[in-house]
């Protein structure tokens, strides 16, 4: 079995209920959730000028290799209304395998781990609750030191 961890968010229409059917879906089609982060509020990145985001970190056992896992997380966004028509716009859901077993991978479908991780907050946060010791296979950090040298300054706020 392979271990994925993956971002979910969104930023329109009833955000957690976006994020609960996420989960759900990920569940059914991708494997065995071993860990949740809470959700997380997160200013726009990229783009600024929209909704702010609710994010949340998920730990994932699969059977499917990293290739497999995103054509069903995007299958999975598909079927819940994404349409993408705009770099870093609104969305319903988006979903991003952050870091995938200990593999270092690129192609141009997919590059693990996520090659800006290490510069996001709205990703290191959620990713610190549930793996603060995991260490980048790139960078050779653990999540909560990249947390520490993040310069990105946009506010996270955990929701009770």
């Amino acid at each position: 079995m392979n271990k994925a961890y993956l971002l979910i968010g969104g930023n329109t229409g009833d955000r957690k209920m976006h994020l609960t059917k996420a989960v759900r879906a990920i569940e059914k089609r991708a494997g065995r959730i071993l860990k949740k982060s809470g959700w997380y509020e997160t200013a726009a990145w990229g783009k600024t000028d929209q909704p702010a985001f609710l994010n949340q970190c998920l730990l994932v056992e699969t059977p499917l290799t990293a290739i497999q896992l995103l054509e069903e997380v995007l299958a999975i966004e598909t079927s819940m209304g994404r349409i993408r028509t705009e770099k870093y716009g609104p969305r319903t859901i988006d979903i991003d395998i952050l870091l995938f077993n200990r593999m270092v991978y690129r192609s141009p479908e997919l590059s693990v781990p996520h090659p800006e991780l290490a510069h996001r907050r709205f990703a290191l946060v959620p990713l610190k609750e549930i793996a603060p010791r995991y260490l980048h296979p790139v960078r050779q950090k653990t999540i909560a030191r990249l947390l520490l040298d993040c310069k990105d300054l946009l506010p996270v706020q955990k929701l009770v």
